[in-house]
Parts: structure tokens; C-alpha cells; sequence
């Protein structure tokens, strides 16, 4: 899989990319990540890339130009599945389109700035929109890192136990139950007797039993 992040701000994704499961994944060629500095299609003198919006109001805007610039240079170079906007006034992101997006070759990720992006842009090179949750944060390179993550985690050979991304929360629209590891017994807290007991059937058994139990409490939604 290859992704390119259309930003403003490209330094962000240093930490966050040289890190973890991300830097292991491109070490491995299992993935490519690609950041792509705006300011750099800007034909303007001093690299502007954003105007006042017509019919006034507060905020400035992302420019039509550079945008459009540098998703047709990449996608003259090679074909996307799918071209991200990262913004808070869309679907917002789950388990079931992460798993999509991670079956895909290419994929271009533009995030957002200021008041937000031409709408031209939305109508007629974004194939999907997507946000991370209903609050607005300065830009969209954190909810980038928040989508990459997601995805490169699924792609084949990424995670040591590929089966542990199969039993994550929101697979099966339950949360995943509770979990515990050595020692059986910590400050008086022990762990169930059930997870002891070397009976996987009545293990399994209980983990769904508690997976729905806790989906229940806290997120009664998935289960509609």
C-alpha cells in the first residue's frame, strides 16, 4: 500500500511515522508514506495558499489552486482508490471503513487548515470524507495520523499476531472484553477463575458473554 498526505504542515508526522507500528511497517516495505507539502503548488510569490471567503465571514480558506495542483500531480503518476478529505463535518470514522481503506493499493489523505478547504475541491476531487469525531481541532494532520494508524496496523504482516487485529473492539460492532495477564493475584485483586481454568469453549464463552455485557453499558449503539 502507498499513501500520500496533502498538508501544510508536513513536520507533524514526524514523531508520530517515526514511531511504532508505523516506522516498522514502512521498514518492512509493507506500506509507503508519503507527505506533500501544499505550499509547494502555490504559484504565489510568498507560497500563499489561502484567501478570504466570498460572502464574507469569519475565517480564511484553503485556496482551489494548490490543492488541485498537487492532486493532479499525483494522480498523474498513478491511480487512487480512494482520495481522503479529513474533516469534522462527515461520516465519522469506524472499524468497518478502516477495514475497507486497509484492502487498498493507493491512497491520497488531504487535510484541512484555517476555516477549511474550496468547496470545489469536496465537489469534485474527494471520494470520501471522513472524521474522527464531533469536535473541531486546528487542522487534519492529527486526524490523519489517527487514519493511518488505523489502517496500516490491518495490512497483512504489520502486526506480529495478525489474529489480535481480528479480535479488536468493533469487529463484531461489540467491545472486546476484559483482559488480564500475570500475576493472577495483585493487591488481593485476583483474575477470574474461568480465565484459569484451561477450558477455552466456557473461556470463549465468557469473553462473549462479558463483550456484550460491557457493549450494553457503554455503547447500546452497536448493537442496533
Amino acid at each position: 500500500m502507498r499513501i500520500d498526505i496533502l498538508t501544510l504542515f508536513p513536520a507533524i508526522f514526524n514523531g508520530p511515522f517515526s514511531e511504532s507500528i508505523i516506522r516498522r511497517a514502512v521498514s518492512a516495505k509493507h506500506v509507503e508514506v508519503y507527505t506533500h507539502d501544499i505550499r509547494d503548488y502555490s504559484t504565489d510569490k510568498h507560497k500563499r495558499v489561502d484567501d478570504y471567503q466570498f460572502g464574507g465571514g469569519a475565517g480564511m480558506v484553503m485556496m482551489i489552486e494548490p490543492i488541485a495542483a498537487a492532486i493532479d500531480d499525483l494522480k498523474s503518476q498513478r491511480n487512487y482508490d480512494h482520495i481522503i478529505y479529513m474533516t469534522p463535518d462527515a461520516p465519522t470514522l469506524n472499524q468497518q471503513r478502516v477495514n475497507t481503506l486497509s484492502l487498498s493499493e493507493n491512497i491520497m489523505i488531504l487535510c484541512g487548515h484555517y476555516k477549511g478547504i474550496d468547496q470545489r475541491i469536496r465537489d469534485h476531487y474527494i471520494t470520501d470524507e471522513i472524521s474522527i469525531g464531533d469536535y473541531v481541532l486546528t487542522g487534519g494532520e492529527l486526524a490523519a495520523c489517527v487514519l493511518v494508524d488505523a489502517v496500516v496496523r490491518l495490512i497483512p504482516g504489520v502486526l506480529n499476531d495478525e489474529e489480535s487485529a481480528l479480535t479488536d473492539s468493533f469487529q463484531d460492532n461489540l467491545l472486546s472484553p476484559p483482559i488480564y495477564t500475570r500475576p493472577k493475584d495483585f493487591n488481593g485483586w485476583g483474575v477470574p477463575e474461568i480465565l484459569l481454568s484451561g477450558h477455552q469453549a466456557k473461556i470463549e464463552e465468557w469473553r462473549m458473554q462479558k463483550a456484550v455485557e460491557l457493549t450494553k453499558r457503554l455503547r447500546p449503539d452497536l448493537l442496533k
